[in-house]
């Protein structure tokens, strides 16, 4: 199927799933895509959040807030369940970005810690995937593949200094079931690609990025010398959900301003 140069980044009319979708990366990726004219579900573990975020944006085009704590398997079929009755069983795009992290020192990093960041970040990323495999199935086509976009980190490509060692592990383990998955669902034409963000404007990085003097800092180790800009994500996300990016699969694709290329 031949598609007009015009449309190669259209996502419009497609139905998509936004985990962790109501701040940081998750709503700018949410805001990409109702503004491309896409139909969205977001979730998030925080309810309020969650609405308020879904109210927000409903200017933008149809969104659907469904809160869930994916860190447990009853939130991932709590998500699974409200999608598939929301899109009629039938999902284009799966944007899994919802995640955590955890600082400590090595000898006092907790167990409790760890299993936060892996339940998360890994496992619930694995089995809301799977949970929706059969609505993905259902869109696919050869001519235009369903997609499954996870978000990664460059924490996951190159050891960074700051001492979140099952963060750094479990993103790791993301790029390493993208391509895992990507293998496994190319033959039902479903497409697994990650994104490995660098430095952007989040909950996450509040901690580094909350201050002039900490944004700069950051900025510094950048080859491009900045942070990244919503623009910079949705740029990605677009390209890997639209006709443009249907011929990759099991890619991991560092956005983040040189930083692990000049590693």
């Amino acid at each position: 199927m031949s598609v007009p140069y015009a449309d190669l980044f259209s996502v419009r009319g497609k139905r998509a799933v936004v985990t962790g979708g109501s701040r940081g990366i998750g709503r700018m990726i949410t805001e990409g895509l109702l503004a491309g004219g896409a139909e969205v579900v977001i979730s998030a573990r925080k309810a309020d959040q969650c609405r308020q975020t879904a109210e927000e944006l409903s200017s933008l085009g149809p969104i659907t807030a469904v809160p869930a704590d994916l860190s447990t398997l009853e939130g991932v079929q709590q998500l699974a369940d409200a999608a598939n009755e929301r899109f009629d069983g039938r999902l284009d795009i799966l944007i899994n970005n919802a995640g955590t992290s955890w600082g400590a020192p090595l000898e006092e990093y907790p167990e409790s810690g760890f299993d936060k960041v892996m339940d998360t970040n890994v496992k619930g990323l694995y089995f809301l995937t799977v949970k929706l495999l059969g609505a993905l199935r259902a869109a696919a086509s050869p001519e235009d593949p369903a997609r499954v976009i996870s978000i990664g980190s460059v924490d996951g490509i190159r050891a960074p200094l700051l001492e979140n060692y099952a963060y750094s592990a479990s993103k790791a383990a993301v790029h390493q079931l993208t391509r895992h998955l990507a293998k496994r669902l190319a033959a039902e034409h479903i497409t697994v690609n990650a994104i490995a963000p660098g430095p952007f404007e989040s909950k996450m990085t509040e901690f580094m990025l909350g201050t002039e003097e900490g944004r700069s800092a950051v900025a510094s180790t950048i080859p491009l010398g900045r942070i990244g800009s919503p623009e910079d994500i949705v740029g990605t996300t677009i390209f890997l959900a639209s006709r443009a990016g249907a011929y990759l699969t099991g890619t991991v694709i560092p956005v983040d301003g040189g930083y692990t290329g000049a590693a």
